[in-house]
C-alpha cells in the first residue's frame, strides 16, 4: 500500500482527488493539508510514501514546503500537482527537490499512475515541463559553446554574420586569409555547426549580433 499525503488549499480538489485515490487498491490517502506549513509538519510526522503538493497555498507555498521537507527528510518523494507551467514555478519546484511535476488538468488515473511511478523512484514530468527543461539545457549548452570562442574568433564570427568573405575579413583585421580560414574552422568546431550559414544562425539565435 502506498501511503499518500495530499496538500492543496482547495477543499473540493482534495475531496475529489482523495476519493479517487483511496478507491485504488494500492493507494491510501493518510492525511490532507490545506497549507504548506501543515504539509511540512504532517510529512515529517507521518513520513508518507508519496506527497502530492500544490504550489499556490496560503501562508507557505508548495515550493517552500517542498524545500523544507527535502532539507529535513531528503528521501521524501514529492509530486507537484498544479495549474502553473510558468518558469518561476517549474524550475524552483524541481530545484527544491520535487521528483515529479503534474498538472491539475491531468486525469485522476494519470495522477495515480504518477504516484506509483514516483514511489518506484521514477520522475514523471508533464510533456510541457520536459520541453522547458530540454530548452533550458540547450540554452545553457549554447551559452557554453560560444563562451569557448576567443575574442578574435568572436570578432570574426560577427564579421561573418555581416556577410563578409574571408578576404574582406582579412583586409579589415590586417591578417592573412589563411589565418582567417583557421579561425573560421575553429569557430565552426567550437559551435558544433557545419558551415558559415549555421554559424550565423547560431549567432543570431544567441543574440551575439
Amino acid at each position: 500500500m502506498i501511503n499518500v499525503l495530499f496538500a492543496d488549499d482547495h477543499e473540493m480538489v482534495r475531496i475529489g482527488v482523495s476519493a479517487y485515490l483511496s478507491a485504488q487498491k494500492d493507494i491510501n490517502v493518510i492525511a490532507e493539508a490545506d497549507d504548506g506549513g501543515d504539509a511540512v509538519r504532517l510529512a515529517l510526522k507521518l513520513k508518507p510514501d508519496v506527497i502530492l503538493m500544490d504550489l499556490v497555498m496560503k501562508e507557505m507555498d508548495g515550493i517552500e514546503a517542498t524545500r523544507q521537507i527535502i532539507q529535513q527528510w531528503p528521501e521524501a518523494k514529492i509530486i507537484i500537482v498544479t495549474s502553473f507551467l510558468d518558469d518561476d514555478k517549474v524550475y524552483p519546484a524541481l530545484e527544491a527537490g520535487a521528483a515529479s511535476y503534474m498538472l491539475k488538468t491531468s486525469k485522476a488515473s494519470e495522477i495515480a499512475d504518477a504516484i506509483r511511478a514516483t514511489y518506484q523512484g521514477q520522475s514523471i514530468l508533464e510533456p510541457e515541463v520536459t520541453g522547458k527543461i530540454m530548452n533550458r539545457m540547450r540554452s545553457k549548452n549554447d551559452e557554453y559553446l560560444h563562451n569557448q570562442l576567443t575574442d578574435r574568433e568572436t570578432e570574426i564570427l560577427l564579421l561573418i554574420a555581416q556577410g563578409k568573405s574571408n578576404q574582406e575579413i582579412a583586409d579589415e583585421l590586417f591578417i592573412a586569409v589563411k589565418t582567417v580560414k583557421v579561425h573560421v574552422s575553429n569557430i565552426l568546431g567550437k559551435l558544433q555547426v557545419q558551415d558559415r550559414t549555421q554559424a550565423v544562425i547560431y549567432a543570431f539565435n544567441n543574440n551575439l549580433v
